[in-house]
């Protein structure tokens, strides 16, 4: 690969241009097509993203990540990059100059996540053409955006992290295979490495995909050493400055499994001192030793980390309560194995794993094609580890799905190859189906379709209740509550993040694992006795209770003795210290008695 390979051409430019503005259209008619109807920000980490950047905005330093409006009246420290609110907080800051902050939310929304996929697309593309040549660069540029579960993530409203690791992950990606053939490539692929773990921690696969890939690439060419040691010693250096950005220096020892913290550091650091080792020792004339001595080095590497930081070994969420990771962690549908959302949701469950399965196929084909071994296997290391985690949580999906489109564009390029030589029936069903395989769309049409045929569609009632659910998230829902005087809440989990952005209140819980003891009091409260629930209001200080009837939580008892308050307010009999306030939206808001 030279190193114009991979660049863009003029065409190439307008080409990503255009099915960019092309997909920008189609996402702004879909978000004002809808008008009211539903909610700009449907997830609560998407509202939680703007409370945290407007806080930020407003003054809150760079290393206080307290949501002082949370858990109240104690507040919660969350785990978030200041890397994602920065440019959040840029755009809310001009958008408000220009039009106004009501419409600055809006604006902001809307504006960040097309600029991502702007991104997304040619990242895409610039792998593409490094693997498989001008060719792809179609295919490369137009399965993205016909991926809805990919589009999902780069949709307006969507400002939470997943979107920027899916661009980081790719830019690593981009970044290794240039770093096969020029030391700069290495030099970057350490870089967005480390940047991705700052970011989200579920970045991790496609971090350990970077490592591998350079291992192996030394496995199979010792004379790729230099990359590798490249690669460790940025990975090192990037992963300690990006800890010293994200806490004060008396914080820099604290460990945390969940955040960039000396936990990931020092796997960085061992990573790093491995490779130069490795680099550095007397070469290993066979791929065989080079193997084994990698091996060696990477177990003392796990080896170290399992005994210095134990509590780690089994994920970022293992010092959870029990009863939450069983009660409400293991009920998050993002975060279920993928076995499991085949039968909740077997239509996403098989759009994201057609593109992922055939690409790991297509990848593994590809190497035995014998050209740019070192890059297909790059990209291979990927994309399997992708798919592994996918498979432990199907949230692992918007990374699997975004790499798996070069070995599409190579498929389908081949296709089209053979359908030019051969204009046949065969050829002609080869290149259509090269593409029902790798467009996530039409699969999704497809699988819809079966269930309808089979009668296992969506019932008109699931659709009414999502609807009502949505109606709670929708800005006018607070408009009357925005007006009263600060309050502490009691809401339900999923409604608090939206009552912190359009509201100046404080609430109890959102869904954050790290706001342990608010999760498990809006349990309680709702899920207890009366008498427990008016324990925890009074040891709060708790004002209002504010619930949105269509939530789950509404709808779920788990005490199993019915007579928790849940029980109590929906059979409208109401305890004494709890009194109901006349309200004409979708909230249904209840005054607590002062003492």
């Amino acid at each position: 690969m030279s190193g114009d390979r991979s660049s863009l051409e003029r065409r190439e430019w307008a080409l990503v241009g255009a099915v960019w503005l092309g997909a920008v259209v189609v996402m702004l008619y879909r978000v004002f097509a809808a008008g009211e109807a539903q909610p700009l920000f449907a997830d609560t980490d998407d509202a939680m993203r703007l409370v945290f950047a407007r806080d930020f905005l407003n003054g809150q330093p760079w290393f206080n990540f307290i949501a002082y409006r949370l858990n109240t009246p104690f507040g919660a420290e969350l785990h978030w990059s200041r890397f994602v609110d920065l440019p959040i907080a840029a755009l809310l800051a001009v958008s408000t100059w220009g039009v106004g902050a009501s419409t600055a939310v809006v604006v902001t929304g809307v504006v960040w996540p097309l600029l991502l996929l702007a991104v997304l697309i040619y990242l895409t593309v610039r792998i593409t053409k490094t693997l498989v040549g001008p060719e792809g660069v179609l295919p490369a540029a137009l399965l993205p955006v016909l991926n809805p579960a990919l589009m999902a993530e780069f949709s307006p409203g969507r400002l939470d992290h997943h979107n920027v690791v899916v661009v980081l992950t790719l830019a690593t990606v981009l970044a290794t295979l240039i770093g096969q053939r020029r030391s700069v490539g290495a030099w970057l692929a350490g870089f967005f490495a480390a940047f991705s773990i700052a970011v989200a921690i579920e970045a991790l696969p496609l971090v350990a995909g970077a490592i591998l890939a350079f291992g192996l690439a030394y496995v199979l060419d010792g004379q790729k050493r230099h990359a590798m040691m490249r690669f460790g010693i940025s990975f090192a250096l990037s992963s300690a400055f990006f800890l010293a950005t994200a806490r004060m220096p008396d914080r820099w020892l604290e460990a945390a499994c969940d955040m960039i913290s000396p936990v990931y550091v020092l796997a960085a650091a061992l990573v790093g001192l491995s490779y130069c080792a490795v680099a550095l020792l007397p070469q290993q004339n066979h791929a065989f030793g080079r193997l084994a001595l990698l091996a060696l080095f990477g177990a003392g590497t796990l080896s170290i980390l399992a005994f210095t930081y134990p509590q780690c070994v089994q994920g970022p969420y293992s010092t959870l309560d029990p009863w939450l990771q069983a009660n409400w962690l293991n009920n998050i549908v993002e975060a279920r194995p993928w076995h499991v959302s085949l039968v909740d949701g077997p239509v996403y469950a098989f759009v994201v794993t057609v593109p992922v399965v055939s690409g790991l196929i297509i990848g593994v084909v590809a190497l035995r094609r014998g050209v740019n071994i070192d890059l297909w296997l790059a990209l291979v290391c990927f994309l399997a580890l992708a798919c592994l985690a996918m498979l432990f949580q199907i949230r692992g999906a918007r990374l699997a799905t975004s790499l798996s489109v070069p070995m599409a564009a190579w498929l389908i390029v081949g296709a089209r190859q053979n359908y030019l030589r051969n204009t046949n029936i065969l050829s002609t069903l080869g290149l259509l189906v090269s593409w029902l395989v790798s467009a996530g769309a039409v699969l999704g049409l497809g699988g819809n379709a079966v269930l309808a045929l089979t009668g296992n569609a969506p019932s008109a009632e699931a659709s009414l209740d999502i609807g009502a659910r949505q109606e709670c998230l929708l800005p006018d829902a607070f408009v009357d509550l925005a007006g009263l005087p600060v309050e502490r809440i009691m809401t339900p989990i999923d409604l608090g993040a939206h009552m912190m952005l359009y509201t100046p209140h404080h609430v109890v819980a959102a869904p954050y694992h790290r706001n342990e003891q608010g999760v498990l009091d809006a349990f309680r409260f709702f899920q207890s006795s009366e008498a427990d629930a008016l324990a925890i209001a009074r040891k709060r200080g708790l004002g209002l209770v504010v619930t949105c009837p269509s939530m789950p939580e509404m709808g779920v008892e788990k005490s199993g003795d019915g007579r928790s308050l849940l029980s109590v307010i929906a059979a409208g009999q109401l305890p004494e210290w709890l009194h109901e306030v006349p309200s004409a939206g979708p909230l249904k808001v209840y005054a607590i008695v002062p003492e």
